[in-house]
């Protein structure tokens, strides 16, 4: 990709019909696998939850967990977010990552959620940098996070989204 050429990202919903789309990114993209509860709260998040594609090619997916805190506020929990490895570093992945979090980040903001995070793993410098550039800080450490992968710890990432406030 040259520079200054936009790269065109559409995104789509996840649904009952295009699952196995995402089952297919999730065993390619992580090194764990992912139960039907992972797939359940996907398909309840809605819109919180996208399929990535440059040229009509599925290259990646944003999966969303909605949470309730303490006094009733929900919150947004992304449980992945990835683009498969031939698009990368051609600024394609860079591009979806980025349409796909901003489309998360745009529907807390219209629905009112103040809060979203993720883990990450501690040596996932590359992860931890791009979060980092949409406003996301490290606010805890979790030892022993992971069981099957090395190291086994990750940072709990959290963007605070600050909510417009009333006109007096």
């Amino acid at each position: 990709m040259g520079a200054g050429r936009e790269v065109a990202i559409s995104l789509d919903g996840v649904r009952d019909k295009n699952l196995m789309q995402l089952r297919k990114l999730n065993t390619a993209l992580f090194p764990v696998r992912y139960n039907d509860k992972y797939y359940a709260d996907a398909l309840a998040s809605g819109e919180f939850t996208k399929l990535a594609y440059y040229s009509d090619i599925c290259v990646g997916s944003i999966a969303c967990r909605l949470e309730k805190k303490e006094g009733g506020a929900i919150c947004v929990y992304i449980m992945t977010l990835g683009v498969l490895a031939p698009y990368r570093g051609l600024g394609i992945g860079f591009a979806a990552c980025t349409r796909l979090l901003n489309h998360v980040l745009d529907l807390c903001s219209k629905q009112n959620m103040s809060e979203i995070y993720l883990h990450v793993q501690t040596n996932n410098e590359d992860a931890i940098n791009f979060y980092k550039k949409f406003g996301f800080e490290i606010t805890d450490t979790i030892h022993n996070y992971y069981t099957n992968i090395t190291p086994p710890d990750c940072y709990v990432l959290t963007k605070f989204i600050a909510q417009p406030q009333p006109k007096k």
